[in-house]
């Protein structure tokens, strides 16, 4: 009788869950993932509150999270996602400069940050990077936070003025300092202006600012020195 030859099972997929609050990014990313032979989609949120859903019943290997979220900030939900699946890997992909939120989102548990304007393949390596357990950022902020190191600076941020801002405080802070007002922010942030003007308040308040001019000042500042590769959470 003549033996059937085996045939080798396939490799299981790499299981992503997307995160973000734009349905044509969201089916940009599945298209593009999907084509790679060693991971599909598995499934797509567009809120915190979905998320948290998807993550239970999708059971993903890596979550892909943006840091801009309608009913939340991504830096909230990546500390939630840590508290309850520890063992989920997880990778930042926003339009929000690394500068400014690479080293928050990995101490808030993600293990890369990847900006929405590289490469499509950049994205695709660093999801296999964090699946392996590595950290994956840009060779810049990589040489930046090492440099940190050579010079006898520890990684971890300073417990300076802007650290006392809340995450989605700070991503209206980033905003303020790029020169966007209450009305563009909201829409930005998918938030009403009176929320926005509120937590401008609160703002000035933490960082000991007398008006909204000298919030303006010292936001454009910060968000300057980050671009330019000094820390945006000196002192004032």
């Amino acid at each position: 009788m003549k033996k059937q030859s085996r045939v080798p099972p396939r490799a299981q997929k790499t299981k992503v869950l997307l995160i973000d609050d734009h349905p044509i990014m969201r089916a940009g990313l599945a298209e593009r993932i999907n084509h790679e032979a060693d991971m599909e989609v598995c499934g797509e949120a567009g809120s915190a509150f979905e998320a948290m859903q998807a993550i239970g019943s999708k059971t993903p290997d890596v979550a892909i999270v943006d840091i801009s979220l309608g009913d939340s900030h991504g830096l909230g939900l990546i500390k939630d996602i840590r508290i309850r699946y520890p063992k989920l890997a997880m990778l930042v992909f926003s339009m929000h400069d690394e500068a400014l939120y690479a080293e928050r989102a990995l101490h808030a548990g993600a293990r890369g940050y990847v900006m929405k304007q590289e490469a499509p393949q950049n994205l695709l390596n660093a999801i296999r990077r964090v699946l392996l357990g590595d950290i994956y950022l840009s060779e810049e902020m990589t040489r930046k936070l090492l440099g940190g190191i050579a010079g006898g600076r520890e990684v971890k941020r300073a417990a300076t003025a802007a650290d006392q801002l809340s995450d989605r405080e700070y991503e209206v802070f980033e905003l303020i300092g790029r020169g966007f007002g209450t009305t563009e922010i909201a829409r930005m942030l998918h938030l009403s202006a009176k929320t926005v003007s509120a937590h401008r308040q609160h703002i000035k308040q933490k960082l000991g600012l007398a008006d909204g001019g000298a919030l303006l000042r010292h936001a454009i500042r910060c968000i300057s020195d980050a671009d330019s590769g000094r820390s945006a959470l000196g002192p004032k």
